[in-house]
């Protein structure tokens, strides 16, 4: 099943399945930086649009969108609470490399 599939799938709008490449922001200790949601954003719009680097024609629209979706996530992870712990980045960061390690073989 396709990533589209699990997310429109016949119940509408539903998150079953989220791209591996896409990584959770909120509730780290240090809290993610500025560059950070931008690189979330950037990746995100590469995703939507099929493009890692947009044609001449779409190069503004493909930026506005970019400035857009990082505007809009440094809200919308400046508004979120948690009652959870922060996890700490390090520790997460040796637990992907594990992960990657076992599921590569590396």
């Amino acid at each position: 099943m396709s990533p589209y599939e699990a997310i429109v799938g016949n119940q509408g709008l539903e998150a079953k399945e989220m791209c591996r490449n896409i990584r959770t922001l909120f509730n780290f200790e240090p809290p993610v930086t500025e560059d950070e949601i931008r690189a979330a954003a950037l990746q995100f719009v590469r995703k939507i649009s099929g493009f890692n680097k947009p044609s001449k024609v779409n190069e503004a629209a493909f930026h506005s969108a970019v400035e857009d979706v990082a505007r809009l996530s440094a809200q919308l992870l400046g508004s979120l609470q948690s009652t959870g712990t922060p996890k700490n980045r390090q520790e997460e960061a040796v637990r992907a490399k594990a992960r990657a390690a076992l599921r590569f073989g590396r």
